[in-house]
């Protein structure tokens, strides 16, 4: 399948979809259709699939590869589909980027490989060496809470060197970080910077990153798309309303749960809560159990379910 070309740089909000599952390796179809719809109608720039939030890494490859057909098939490229394709394996990586440019997405997303701690000059290798093999351009991903690995800035300026590496986004949280990447990014029109945490949307587009990839977009598209578009207008009085919108959705919907799973067992949740799709997770977690499920409904109630 010939994909549609990628808009460079890539701007806007391209939610981290999260993975309907109905079993342990089961995808939940009809919930993942309902998503994509809901992400579409919401306005959306783009769709990153079998991220952080997709729960990526406990999937089966052939989970993934039945959603990556599923998703490009149904957007049909309305907007483009990134798919992470980070492993700690070089050949399964290739592999995922392979089936993904043949069934339509039109880039890919890499983090560095985990497990193994890799030395600046080896990730930049690994970089260089992918980024040939891989058929589709690539976005890097600097997640170090879960790669326990940093992009230093020195390592994406040489990046930037590598013509089918297009963007990097930023799941940090380091504003101070976010500044250096952006002022070398500088030296490369075509390429996007994107920023993941939610809470630092509306700055970070301010100060000139090209979007985000907003986890509370899968729940409410609408509420991110207008605070993206009111932070390129410099729309001040909009952006600091909305922003605390998003702030309030973090203080609710991914407070319920104790521990690091909470951001996506309350998502999941929430999606169940309003009937987009299942609310299965991927082991070693768990859905939250009824009572938790109830505070979660409260917090809707409040929040209210129209973006």
């Amino acid at each position: 399948m010939s994909s549609p070309a990628l808009p460079i740089p890539l701007r806007g909000i391209i939610p981290p979809m999260v993975t309907p599952l109905s079993g342990r390796d089961s995808l939940d179809v009809a919930g993942a259709e309902r998503l994509v719809d809901h992400l579409l109608a919401g306005g959306v720039h783009g769709i990153f699939i079998l991220g952080t939030t997709g729960e990526a890494p406990s999937l089966s490859y052939r989970l993934r590869r039945e959603l990556i057909s599923q998703v490009c098939r149904q957007v049909a490229g309305r907007v483009p589909v990134l798919v992470g394709v980070t492993d700690t394996s070089y050949a399964e990586s290739v592999q995922l980027a392979t089936y993904s440019a043949d069934a339509g997405a039109q880039a890919v997303v890499l983090s560095a490989p985990y497990y193994f701690p890799a030395g600046q000059p080896e990730l930049l290798e690994y970089i260089q060496d992918i980024a040939v093999d891989l058929p589709l351009p690539v976005f890097l991903y600097n997640m170090p809470t879960h790669t326990k690995i940093t992009f230093d800035p020195q390592t994406v300026q040489a990046a930037l060197q590598i013509p089918n590496v297009v963007g990097l986004k930023d799941s940090s949280a380091q504003m101070i970080y976010f500044h250096k990447i952006r002022a070398i990014c500088a030296e490369r029109p075509d390429f996007s910077l994107l920023v993941g945490p939610e809470e630092l949307l509306g700055e970070s587009v301010l100060f000139g990153a090209h979007g985000g990839v907003c986890g509370g977009a899968n729940l409410f598209p609408k509420l991110y798309v207008d605070l993206y578009d009111a932070a390129v207008a410099q729309d001040i009085e909009k952006v600091l309303e909305l922003h605390t919108q998003v702030i309030r959705i973090g203080r609710t919907i991914y407070s319920v749960g104790q521990h690091g799973s909470a951001f996506i067992k309350g998502l999941k949740c929430a999606l169940s809560c309003v009937g987009v799709c299942d609310d299965y997770m991927a082991e070693p977690f768990q859905r939250f159990r009824p009572e938790h499920r109830e505070r979660i409904e409260g917090y809707l109630a409040e929040l209210g379910t129209k973006n």
